[in-house]
């Protein structure tokens, strides 16, 4: 597809073919629900398309899709702390691999975290993003994304410390947990 888009519309859709699941893991990473990150990307392409001539730089669509999002989050946001989805509740009640056992420790220790540190964390591990873009999504300075980064490794560590809850899987952490943990580059 041409970097020229003819109308509105094409550009449009392409948000929505790029970014759909970049959105879509970032709401459900960062609200705990899959029900209200559906919820949450459907409005932001509906904010999306009713604001569209505000984005006047295409290569930095991503971070104004994430802005967007961010807000709809806070908007959708229930005061107590983020919980896994019902459906995931009832399937830690079954017999579980350890592997499984291990991505649950996980979501429960990011939900543990606190909003901005969960964000960056989500932002940088999951869906790849470099320091100078984490910066321009949550219109902060790279020295404090860089700053959050730390303090959210550092608190993800003590939410997975095995004094701090029960385990439902092994005692080992994810891959991702390890690699966040370690402060790993990417």
């Amino acid at each position: 597809m041409s970097n020229f888009f003819t109308t509105a519309e094409d550009r449009y859709n392409l948000w929505v073919k790029e970014h759909y699941r970049f959105l879509m893991r970032s709401a459900w990473a960062l609200s705990g629900s899959k029900a209200l990150a559906e919820d949450i990307v459907q409005d932001v392409y509906f904010l999306a398309w009713k604001h569209r001539n505000q984005l006047r730089d295409q290569a930095l669509a991503r971070a104004w899709l994430f802005r967007i999002m961010r807000r709809c989050l806070i908007r959708h946001a229930e005061p107590k702390t983020a919980q896994l989805d019902d459906d995931q509740e009832e399937q830690v009640d079954q017999p579980v691999s350890s592997d499984q056992g291990e991505r649950i420790d996980f979501v429960r220790a990011l939900g543990r975290l606190a909003p901005i540190h969960r964000e960056v964390l989500v932002l940088h591990y999951f869906d790849d993003m470099g320091t100078a873009m984490i910066a321009e999504a949550l219109d902060i300075a790279p020295g404090t994304v860089m700053s959050r980064l730390s303090r959210a490794r550092d608190a993800l560590k003590h939410a997975m410390s095995p004094a701090d809850s029960p385990k439902v899987g092994n005692t080992g952490a994810t891959s991702v947990a390890q690699l966040v943990i370690n402060n790993d580059a990417r």
